[in-house]
């Protein structure tokens, strides 16, 4: 079978050379975390199959915005590597291929491959999930905490023993996706998930579950354990340095604090009270093939009989370490107290949307937010008019 979908790829690259003009090459826009071992196994495809493949660095955040501005015009990657959440928008835009059905698809989470669907189409080959979780220092914190009421008391424990030197807690603020956790947990939601899909006409980010969820969020604040400005930079650079306890993070972080040495584990993010447990988003990531590449046949086949194997998919799981989408390859590592950490986390967590209304989501809730950490507005304030923005965003 191996052996007929490399003819299949040998006779698609004579073909290919036989009936374009344009140079044998694939174009593919990743962030850090993956441009390193693309660049190995870009190497690795050139030399088995003759076929080049250039790996350009874009920043995370503006690989979206920059294909959704290259591609139109016929420029941009081949391929790019994200997120599932921008699938809805790229689709709507013409922007994405679909991947065909290939053989060895059933080894991979029907979560993951529901993610990158749309309008019952596949529109990205899946390779990692994630979902935040608690990150704690073993150094401070024996013993993770069960509970948010727990996480505080230990928090100011720690805060005090070392006089501000030592953070107890620290994570983003005031950023939608590490606050989403509390505002699911008690009940709140982004569009009404319903049997035919979701409906977005049913924004659930100001229901009373979810305003007792950012209301037990600003007690951090209240109570000195977060700080209004706290961010991700300032919880990564904290954690790194061995100057905070415990964050909440996801699995992306994480071979940057085993390179620096942390004493971490991972568990999931503590229950909101006894049998109410936090809901993180989940995440998807994977690679998505350009709509309007000229190559997106060679394209295909060098993500379905080379980047979708057991193997390259294990090589990409060594060097960016997350859940692994390919069940032959998470059944490699997980025995790795990482996966385990992470994967009890995404087991209460929320496929994060991927219809484009997603877009109007971040900034309005991320504003929200920003407005109740800082005293600014109560919670049923700050959402009521997150809601109305988001409607008003859909709407145009």
């Amino acid at each position: 079978m191996r052996k007929l979908s490399l003819l299949f790829l040998i006779l698609s690259l004579i073909v290919f050379s036989l009936t374009s003009a344009q140079a044998t090459k694939i174009t593919i826009w990743c962030s850090e975390k993956q441009v390193d071992i693309l660049q190995r196994l870009g190497e690795e495809f050139k030399a088995k199959y003759g076929v080049a493949v250039e790996v350009q660095y874009v920043e995370f955040g503006s690989i979206k915005p920059n294909f959704l501005t290259a591609a139109p015009l016929g420029k941009g990657a081949d391929i790019i590597v994200g997120a599932h959440d921008w699938v809805g928008e790229l689709v709507v835009n013409g922007l994405l291929e679909p991947i065909p059905e290939f053989k060895d698809i059933k080894q991979f989470y029907d979560t993951a491959l529901k993610a990158f669907s749309y309008g019952g189409k596949l529109y990205g080959l899946p390779y990692a999930m994630e979902a935040i979780a608690l990150i704690y220092n073993k150094d401070y914190v024996k013993n993770p905490p069960l509970t948010m009421e727990s996480l505080i008391t230990t928090a100011k424990k720690i805060n005090t023993a070392y006089k501000g030197k030592v953070k107890g807690f620290v994570t983003s603020a005031a950023e939608f996706y590490y606050v989403a956790p509390v505002i699911f947990g008690y009940g709140g939601y982004v569009f009404k998930d319903t049997p035919t899909g979701l409906d977005v006409s049913d924004i659930g980010l100001a229901t009373p579950g979810a305003i007792k969820g950012v209301k037990l969020w600003k007690r951090l604040v209240d109570e000195g354990i977060l700080s209004p400005g706290d961010n991700y930079q300032i919880m990564d650079s904290l954690f790194k340095e061995g100057k905070a306890a415990m964050i909440i993070n996801g699995p992306w972080a994480v071979k940057a604090y085993k390179d620096a040495g942390v004493n971490y584990g991972v568990t999931v993010i503590p229950n909101l009270e006894a049998k109410v447990p936090a809901k993180p988003f989940v995440g998807v990531q994977g690679f998505m093939v350009n709509a309007k590449s000229p190559n997106k046949v060679l394209v295909r086949e060098f993500l379905i009989n080379f980047i979708a194997t057991k193997d390259t998919m294990h090589k990409i799981y060594l060097a960016d370490p997350r859940l692994p989408a390919r069940k032959d390859v998470l059944a490699l590592v997980k025995d790795n107290p990482d996966i385990v950490g992470f994967t009890k986390s995404a087991s209460n967590g929320i496929p994060m949307p991927n219809v484009p209304e997603m877009a109007a989501v971040w900034g309005a809730m991320n504003d929200a937010l920003n407005l109740v950490v800082n005293g600014k507005a109560t919670p049923e304030e700050a959402l009521s008019n997150a809601v109305k923005t988001i409607r008003a965003q859909i709407k145009k």
